[in-house]
C-alpha cells in the first residue's frame, strides 16, 4: 500500500524455508532476499549476512518486526550506517514478567534505534516508565487492518468451514483465537463453557491457534468437556470466514498489561460477532462494557459465563454492543490510517 512513486520496499525474511509471505511478495514483484533462520543458533551468521546486504544496499530506513529479527537487524543497521532504523514493538511485559534476562537486549535495540513504533498506549507507556526510553523516540501508530475483508465473506467460504469442522447445526458456537499460553486467559474460558453446558448441551467450544507452552494445563481443563463439545484448531487460513461460524467469541487476557495491541479485538468486532472481553492492550483505549463488548473481570470464570448468557439471550443487546464495534473499528482502525502514518514516519 505504500506509495510507489515514493518508497522502494525490500524485504529480509529471516525463515528456515519458503513461506506464504515470501510467496505473496514474489507475486508482487518485491524485491525479497531470505536468510535461513531456524532459531538463535542461526544468530551469528544471520547477523553478518544482514550486516553486508545493508552495508551494499544502504538503504534509507530499515524498519524491524519481532525480537529475533530487532536484534539481528537494529545493531547491523547502526554499525553498517543506516541512518532511519525503526522497530515495531509486538509485546508488552512478555520479557519483563517471563524472562527478565532479556530485558537488557531490549534496551540495547532501544538505544540502538532512531524509532520505535508503539502500537498501543500500553506499550507506550511500558516503553517509557520501565525501559526508560525517551517519549519523543516512539511513535503511536496502532496497527491498521482491510476491514473489509471481514464482511464480504461468500456462503460458500463459511459453508466450507462448518463442513471442515463438522458444526453445522451447533448452538451456540462459542470461539476463541489465541496461542496457549498462560497470559491469554483460556484456562478461565473453558470453566465458563463447561458451566454452559448445563443450559446449551449442544454447545461447540471452537479453539483457534491452538498452540502453545500452557497445552498440558489447557488440555487438563478440557478433560472435564465432552469431546463432542470442543475441537482444536491449529492453524486456519480462512480467518475472516472462521469468525463468521461463533455465536459469541471470547476474548480474556489477565491484566491490562498483557496485550500488546490484541488483534482479535479489532477482528471480532470488525467481523460484527458479539464479544466477551477482558480490558487489555488496545481494548483499554476503546472497548467499553455494553456498548461495543460485554467486559468481565480478569480471572473471573463466573463472569464470562454470566456474559455469554446474557449475550445469548438478549437480541437488542447483541444488536446495540455489534453496530456501534463496527463503527468504531472502522472510525479507528483502518489500513490507510496506519499507511499514512507510516509513511510519514519513512519521511521525516
Amino acid at each position: 500500500e505504500l506509495n510507489k512513486d515514493r518508497f522502494v520496499l525490500t524485504f529480509i525474511l529471516l525463515n528456515p524455508g519458503p513461506s506464504a509471505l515470501e510467496n505473496e511478495l514474489i507475486k508482487k514483484n518485491i524485491k525479497v532476499k531470505r536468510i535461513k533462520y531456524s532459531g538463535k543458533k542461526d544468530m551469528p551468521f544471520s547477523f553478518i549476512r544482514v550486516f553486508f546486504i545493508l552495508l551494499f544496499d544502504h538503504p534509507d530506513v530499515i524498519h524491524a518486526h519481532l525480537f529475533d529479527s530487532c536484534l539481528i537487524s537494529i545493531p547491523a543497521g547502526f554499525i553498517a550506517g543506516i541512518k532511519k532504523r525503526i522497530y515495531t514493538r509486538h509485546n508488552a511485559v512478555y520479557h519483563l514478567e517471563e524472562y527478565p534476562h532479556m530485558v537488557k537486549y531490549d534496551r540495547m535495540i532501544n538505544r540502538l534505534s532512531t524509532d520505535i513504533v508503539a502500537i498501543s498506549n500500553n506499550v507506550k507507556e511500558i516503553l517509557i516508565k520501565e525501559e526508560n526510553v525517551y517519549p519523543s523516540k516512539i511513535k503511536f501508530i496502532p496497527h491498521g487492518f482491510r476491514l473489509e475483508e471481514f464482511e464480504n465473506i461468500s456462503e460458500s467460504r463459511t459453508e466450507a468451514l462448518k463442513i471442515k469442522y463438522q458444526c453445522k447445526g451447533r448452538y451456540p458456537v462459542i470461539g476463541v483465537i489465541s496461542r496457549y499460553i498462560g497470559w491469554k486467559g483460556i484456562q478461565y474460558i473453558i470453566p465458563a463453557f463447561e458451566e454452559l453446558l448445563k443450559i446449551y448441551p449442544n454447545a461447540l467450544l471452537m479453539l483457534a491457534n491452538a498452540n502453545g507452552d500452557y497445552r498440558l494445563e489447557i488440555h487438563k481443563l478440557l478433560e472435564n468437556i465432552p469431546p463432542d463439545n470442543f475441537i482444536e484448531i491449529p492453524f486456519e487460513e480462512d480467518l475472516f470466514a472462521l469468525y463468521k461460524l461463533f455465536d459469541v467469541f471470547v476474548h480474556t487476557p489477565i491484566k491490562a498489561q498483557s496485550e500488546a495491541f490484541g488483534q482479535t479485538y479489532i477482528e471480532a468486532l470488525a467481523s460484527g460477532i458479539p464479544s466477551v472481553f477482558t480490558l487489555s492492550g488496545i481494548a483499554c483505549e476503546f472497548i467499553e462494557d455494553k456498548r461495543n463488548a460485554m467486559v468481565v473481570d480478569y480471572k473471573n470464570s463466573d463472569a464470562i459465563y454470566t456474559a455469554i448468557v446474557e449475550l445469548l439471550n438478549n437480541k437488542n443487546l447483541v444488536e446495540t454492543i455489534t453496530n456501534n464495534g463496527n463503527e468504531d473499528v472502522w472510525n479507528g482502525f483502518q489500513l490507510n490510517k496506519m499507511i499514512s502514518s507510516l509513511e510519514e514516519l519513512y519521511e521525516g
